[in-house]
């Protein structure tokens, strides 16, 4: 088991999944409780979350977002979506759209290190047409596309890469 540390300096994006390999229903439970469990404003939790282990489903989820072909390779994708309607009636139509989206980002990142802790791998997608996705996955109106993390076995596991310096991006004040 690793510390949380190690958690967070082994997470890659990965783009190849063993073919045939899912996710375990236990392993993906986890996932999603861990990911729930993230701050939230208002603990609100103003987001929803699309799972879509369907081989074709993934398939057609290609289409909007043609670029990352290993959505439909990957064995599970989640489709993580801001629920702006949770938070405007608590925070006003501003704050509560701002609110939604930085809780759907924070979800998915729970997400990613879950699955490394899992033993798994995850990519985050964020280049997709977000109508594409909503129709296709009868997503409610209101309800709107944030990000797309696919989840897998790695067939793969990429080189870390450099990080800025904390003296190039912290500023101790």
């Amino acid at each position: 088991m690793w510390s949380f540390f190690e958690t967070v300096r082994n997470r890659h994006s990965v783009r190849r999944y063993e073919p045939g390999m899912s996710v375990e229903h236990e392993k993906l439970h986890a996932i999603l409780e861990t990911a729930t469990a993230a701050p939230s404003a208002g603990d609100l939790q103003a987001y929803r979350i699309f799972v879509v282990t369907d081989a074709e489903r993934r398939e057609q989820l290609v289409q909007f977002s043609p670029r990352h072909a290993f959505i439909a390779e990957a064995p599970v994708c989640m489709v993580f979506c801001a629920d702006p309607q949770r938070s405007i009636a608590t925070f006003g139509e501003q704050a509560g759209k701002m609110f939604a989206i930085q809780d759907t980002t924070i979800v998915a990142s729970y997400a990613q290190l879950a699955a490394v802790a899992a033993g798994l791998a995850s990519a985050w997608v964020g280049s997709f047409e977000s109508q594409g996705i909503a129709d296709l996955l009868e997503i409610p109106a209101a309800v709107e596309p944030i990000s797309l993390i696919t989840i897998g076995y790695p067939a793969e596991l990429p080189e870390l890469t450099p990080r800025r310096a904390l003296t190039e991006i912290v500023d101790f004040l």
